[in-house]
């Protein structure tokens, strides 16, 4: 299963820079080279299968992106889970459960399993960079839960300094 840190590259593949959203994902090396990293395919399957696995991961990280924007889209992480089952399998301790899916499908399926993951162990923790200039997200880790930048060196440090000039300006 994949871990925090690839569910986090994965969601914050669509940066903003310069003011203009960036897909790192559009460019199929980079889907691929993710996809080798986390146990994929990546490319390795032939063209179709290939294929398939980007489209399935593209799918399933924009689904994520929506719902943890606090927009609707149940309709998209159905779509990528549909006729996905659990199948429990006896073992010498006990029932293992497994996921059976398509091959294509499978690393997408896990990147919603980590989401679903994060949020039962995690409640709250994962949410979108109140910069409403980014489109980062982040996983805060704080005691206090707290956060609420992806990163105080850029959107925090940012967002703080347009608060002081706008009370100076407003300062006789």
């Amino acid at each position: 299963m994949l871990d925090d840190q690839a569910l986090m590259w994965a969601l914050n593949s669509t940066p903003v820079v310069d003011g203009r959203r960036q897909d790192l994902w559009r460019d199929d090396a980079e889907v691929d080279r993710w996809a080798r990293e986390h146990g994929g395919s990546g490319g390795g399957l032939g063209d179709g299968l290939a294929d398939a696995e980007r489209r399935w991961l593209r799918a399933a990280r924009d689904a994520l992106q929506v719902v943890e924007s606090g927009e609707p889209g149940e309709s998209g992480l159905r779509r990528v889970l549909a006729g996905v089952r659990k199948v429990p399998q006896p073992g010498v301790s006990g029932i293992e459960w497994h996921v059976e899916m398509e091959p294509e499908r499978r690393l997408a399926v896990e990147l919603v399993l980590a989401w679903a993951d994060v949020k039962e162990r995690m409640p709250g923790r994962l949410r979108p960079c109140e910069n409403r200039e980014c489109r980062l997200f982040l996983l805060d880790r704080s005691r206090a839960n707290t956060a609420r930048w992806c990163s105080m060196k850029t959107c925090g440090n940012r967002l703080k300094a347009r608060r002081h000039q706008a009370r100076t300006r407003e300062t006789p």
